[in-house]
């Protein structure tokens, strides 16, 4: 048996150093001290240093502090893409001792009215392109002082207005609004910059984020992230990678959003406390732009996912980089596929290790050894943690078995924000996590996922749960009962696929699937829509999803 096995049980090995931080702006206090002058973020060109990031932070903090009401534990909602924006707001408003709320920028405006309603967010920095979004939802949350930002207002002169005036002007990416009490975030830093700061005294129980994650109910829920849940789970992402890194000398490619926890603690905590700079891909989408990026830069690792290693590997610009000083390449959010792995090692020369995390777990739970990595399986569970498999009475399953993953170890969430019945089915008494994924635990120490206990659809890395979308198609007149389901698919992993009872016959899929565009963000649009004359139900009338899925394959 492995050595990471006890039982039924399997354990990482002990965390070290969790008493080494209170915080995570002790861990950016830090990394500023050992790094200064090493660049720390990359973004169209422009670059923050450690000292940069430093300067401007305590800047917002300070405008924060005294330009507001807001009071330690309040939160704030960020809502960018991947700018030098972010990281300068993020650790500014944890240094005045407010709790972060990331929000997707692609989100509709009924996802962004619940979300700010829901965490009850006091403030909200967003960028112009969908300030005209919140303007119409301002009035049904509890945000009293918004921050707005153009895409390159941390740029230099002529650069910066060259970029903003493009993005405006030229593209017309940023919708006529009228936010009359709004704030440049310029201008807050340039307030700031004249004012002092104290940065809150917070220990590891304090809130750090509420980071939100699809609800069986139908909306999204805030996990509950501590600054002791982030500070772990850095700590175990070095124990996990960074033997393979050299602190303060790696350049890391980010193009996955930072607003998703993923990024957000390898990027924004992990490589920062390690001195290593992080290049910012603002829309990784636009891959002529992104592989133009790329070009002559002596990058040594890449954090991407399956989605977005099968698009770069189908480019021959992409084939032509230099991959000669490529050490190490991260997947997670998502299922790696063994074909996707396989054509990246082959155009790259480095070999993908992927890990396993989830939003409530802060998030990485398993990662695979670099030097050990068997494609397959999420690799084994990181420092500090053990992992387990129950069958569906909660009762532990052997080794080989599958069952229910439940996780244990300090990147645990402290619950989810105003749940309590919904965190209590969760986690138990003794600090399990019910993660919903059905796994095999091996003999040789590593994990394998072999299907999803609860209904929620992976696309590209996004948590979707059909309820949300089913009560979103419901409200259209035509529409008598949907069910959405996720079926295979090569790009993204899963896809939507939807199954329509209609009560107009001229009801098609264009309609519907504009319908929904006007609701929910693209990822969570179906790709697919079947109409049928009824759904399979069991004898109390509840849809038979599992049935609709397991038929779904051979017909779309």
């Amino acid at each position: 048996m492995s050595e990471y096995a006890n039982d039924a049980v399997l354990r990482g090995p002990a965390l070290e150093g969790l008493d080494k931080y209170d915080s995570v702006t002790d861990v950016f206090h830090s990394a500023v001290g050992r790094f200064k002058e090493k660049p720390a973020f990359t973004c169209m060109g422009k670059t923050l240093t450690f000292a940069d990031l430093d300067r401007l932070s305590a800047d917002f903090a300070a405008w924060l502090q005294h330009e507001t009401d807001l009071v330690p534990g309040d939160r704030i909602a960020i809502q960018l893409p991947n700018v030098l924006q972010f990281p300068v707001a993020v650790f500014g408003a944890l240094r005045a001792g407010l709790v972060v709320v990331n929000t997707n920028p692609l989100y509709t405006e009924r996802e962004m009215a619940h979300q700010f309603k829901d965490s009850n967010a006091k403030a909200i920095l967003i960028l112009a392109n969908m300030a005209d979004k919140l303007e119409k939802v301002l009035d049904k949350t509890d945000i009293k002082h918004v921050l707005v930002t153009q895409l390159a207002d941390l740029h230099d002169v002529p650069k910066r207005w060259l970029i903003n005036a493009v993005v405006k002007h030229v593209k017309k990416m940023v919708p006529a609004y009228s936010l009359p009490s709004a704030v440049s975030f310029r201008e807050a830093l340039k307030k700031g910059a004249s004012l002092s700061h104290t940065d809150a005294k917070q220990t590891h129980d304090d809130l750090a984020a509420l980071q939100y994650t699809g609800g069986t109910t139908g909306m999204p829920k805030g996990a509950m992230l501590t600054h002791g849940n982030l500070v772990a789970n850095m700590l175990q992402a070095r124990a996990a990678i960074g033997t393979h890194l050299r602190d303060g000398e790696e350049l890391v490619i980010a193009p996955l959003p930072v607003y998703h926890i993923y990024t957000f603690t390898v990027n924004c905590l992990f490589l920062m406390e390690t001195g290593n700079h992080s290049l910012l891909i603002t829309n990784p989408r636009d891959l002529d732009a992104f592989v133009k990026e790329l070009k002559g830069l002596p990058f040594t690792a890449f954090i991407g996912l399956n989605t977005l290693f099968n698009a770069l590997c189908n480019r021959d610009d992409f084939k032509q980089l230099d991959f000669s000083k490529l050490k190490l390449t991260i997947s997670g959010g998502m299922a790696l596929t063994k074909a996707a792995a396989q054509r990246w090692e082959q155009t790259t020369g480095c070999p993908i290790a992927e890990g396993y995390g989830l939003t409530e777990t802060s998030p990485i739970v398993s990662f695979n050894p670099t030097d050990a990595i068997q494609l397959g399986t999420i690799g084994k569970p990181v420092a500090g943690t053990a992992v387990k498999v129950v069958d569906t009475d909660g009762n532990d399953v052997a080794m080989g078995e599958p069952g229910e993953l439940c996780v244990q170890g300090p990147q645990v969430m402290k619950g989810y924000w105003q749940r309590e019945d919904e965190t209590r089915a969760s986690i138990d008494e003794n600090g399990w996590f019910f993660t919903g994924d059905i796994a095999v635990l091996q003999e040789d120490g590593y994990i394998r996922i072999v299907d999803r206990k609860k209904d929620m659809i992976l696309v590209s890395g996004f948590n979707v749960y059909p309820n949300e979308i089913e009560d979103v198609v419901a409200a259209h007149p035509d529409v008598l009962e949907s069910a959405a389901v996720g079926v295979p698919d090569e790009n993204a992993g899963e896809a939507i696929k939807l199954f329509v009872v209609s009560k107009n016959d001229q009801l098609d899929e264009k309609t519907l699937r504009d319908w929904c565009k006007k609701e929910l963000t693209a990822y969570k649009v179906p790709k697919v829509i079947e109409f049928r004359d009824e759904l399979p139900k069991t004898n109390v009338g509840k849809v038979l999803r599992r049935q609709l899925r397991d038929e779904a394959p051979s017909k779309t």
